[in-house]
């Protein structure tokens, strides 16, 4: 019988299979098929810091003021009246799926500035959440802002928030930064107790007929794991902390490359969604069989048997494997 238990940000999980953020979550029938499945924990929808704002009518007065002269502006943003849920109804969902559920209930919080609505993370602690998961989505595009402050901004927002609270902290970042090791160090350091990787950065696409831009979201496929697959193994170890793999978990061999790679967590959103929470039992039961037909007899005895922890320069080695990828194309002209 294989151990598949695994700790994540000091949580004690049945297994490393965690539902990641998704509309599932406003759901608590979802919650209790995805429990009845076997998911470990669950991370709630993310409550945005617009929403926050905007409850306290600041984001009412900017949007609305000088409309006659811009009206595009109110385009900007959905209708934060009905997106989602209201604040105070995110606190009361909290509440309520604590009280039905016994794995572990993670709540989520995006946004990328200070202003105000970092006090909801206190509030997301007495509400009963067992953790808290900082999603930081921002794109810069003011050419003046340096990257070194981007992010200390980030790494000042964590501390913040780390203040605050006293529950363990997951930060959800995206790929996109230019030494991710020293970034991750200093959000460890500001007092991230978890890094999950990755955030996905949804791409809109131009209508050319209407001239307008559109929403476009595409669910994940398999092929999306390499990236926080190969991030991990090879932070695992140099970075201390625990880490989430997220983007791209579709079957139990993704949640085994996430484990071997160095990850505590595998989490899965488009595959639970595409499928029902009811595949969750698919992904444990088969990962299950996987440890067991290669006699590996506990996920700690899995984790970050393939990270890059015992490679001397792994800078040297991941160009040399760019370079075998390159030479490993056979040109045939038709």
């Amino acid at each position: 019988m294989v151990d598949l238990a695994t700790t994540y940000l000091g949580l004690n999980l049945k297994n490393p299979l965690v539902a990641s953020a998704s509309p599932l979550s406003k759901n608590v029938d979802a919650v209790k098929r995805l429990e009845d499945a076997n998911a470990s924990a669950v991370v709630m929808f993310s409550l945005f810091e617009e929403q926050i704002i905007h409850e306290s009518e600041e984001l009412d007065y900017h949007l609305d003021h000088g409309t006659e002269s811009f009206p595009e502006a109110l385009t900007y943003l959905p209708d934060l009246k009905t997106y989602n849920l209201a604040p105070q109804h995110y606190l009361e969902l909290v509440h309520k799926l604590k009280e039905s559920v016994e794995i572990p209930v993670i709540a989520s919080l995006n946004g990328a500035t200070l202003g105000g609505w970092e006090h909801y993370a206190k509030l997301m602690e007495e509400a009963g959440a067992d953790a808290l998961e900082l999603n930081i989505y921002y794109i810069p595009t003011d050419p003046k802002l340096a990257s070194q402050d981007l992010e200390g901004a980030y790494a000042r927002l964590v501390k913040r928030i780390r203040d605050l609270i006293h529950i363990p902290l997951a930060v959800k970042l995206g790929p996109n930064f230019t030494s991710l090791p020293h970034f991750a160090t200093n959000l460890v350091n500001a007092g991230a107790n978890g890094l999950v990787l990755f955030n996905r950065f949804y791409q809109p696409d131009l209508d050319i007929e209407t001239m307008e831009v559109v929403p476009n979201l595409e669910l994940s496929t398999s092929s999306e794991l390499r990236l926080p697959v190969r991030w991990i193994a090879l932070l695992y170890q140099r970075v201390m902390t625990d880490f989430a793999l997220s983007s791209g978990v579709h079957t139990p061999e993704d949640i085994v490359k996430a484990i071997m790679a160095g990850a505590n967590v595998a989490m899965s959103t488009s595959a639970l969604l595409h499928n029902g929470p009811e595949y969750a039992r698919v992904l444990v039961n088969g990962l299950a069989n996987w440890m067991e037909k290669f006699e590996y007899e506990s996920v700690d005895q899995m984790r970050g048997s393939m990270s890059q922890k015992n490679v001397a320069d792994p800078a040297a080695f991941e160009r040399g494997n760019y370079m075998k990828v390159l030479n490993s194309y056979n040109l045939r002209l038709p």
